[in-house]
């Protein structure tokens, strides 16, 4: 991974019972102070699914030094130590790119979505962008260099279709039908 691409951490906290209420204040505390470090783009809070206890925090930099930066900070740490009594385990985090982040199933031992769901989750996204981003593009590539090279327009097209997946439909899609793509989840 390169230290200037697009990068995410992804942290888990296992919240003792009891404890929701302060944990749910305490990421009200920290997004704001998060928001304020350089490159942020930006927090999704996934909550736990029935019978779980494990939070899902997936924070998004523009780069390594950047996120690097936020999660060694002195503010994330004394932010951590307030909220460490109501956690059942220490701080998991995990650092990835904004791809590997909807492509990696949860670790071992966590419930993961049902392949038939992530065959639909992806291709409802994958479908209506592979009819609408050549449209959009079209007024672009047709005036271009690129109009004749019908490679390097497919090329245009896939990493458009990419990027809105990776950055800006895939995060936001699958928190939203969250509840439905795990409702029947298996265990690995």
């Amino acid at each position: 991974m390169s230290a200037g691409s697009e990068v995410v951490s992804i942290i888990r906290h296992q919240v003792r019972p009891g404890g929701d209420g302060a944990y749910e204040a305490w990421l009200e505390a920290i997004v704001p102070v998060a928001r304020t470090f350089p490159g942020h783009l930006g927090v999704t809070v996934v909550r736990p699914p029935e019978g779980s206890r494990t939070y899902t925090i997936v924070v998004r930099f523009d780069a390594l030094a950047h996120l690097r930066g936020w999660l060694e900070s002195d503010a994330r740490h004394d932010l951590l130590a307030t909220i460490a009594p109501q956690l059942m385990t220490g701080d998991d985090v995990e650092i990835r790119t904004g791809l590997e982040f909807w492509l990696t199933p949860p670790p071992a031992g966590r419930r993961m979505a049902r392949p038939w769901k992530q065959f639909l989750l992806a291709l409802s996204v994958i479908y209506p962008l592979s009819l609408l981003v050549p449209r959009l593009l079209e007024p672009l590539i047709g005036r271009s260099a690129v109009a004749g090279i019908p490679w390097l327009r497919g090329l245009l097209v896939a990493s458009s279709i990419v990027a809105l997946m990776t950055w800006v439909i895939m995060p936001r899609y699958t928190r939203l039908v969250a509840r439905w793509l795990y409702a029947d989840a298996q265990r690995r």
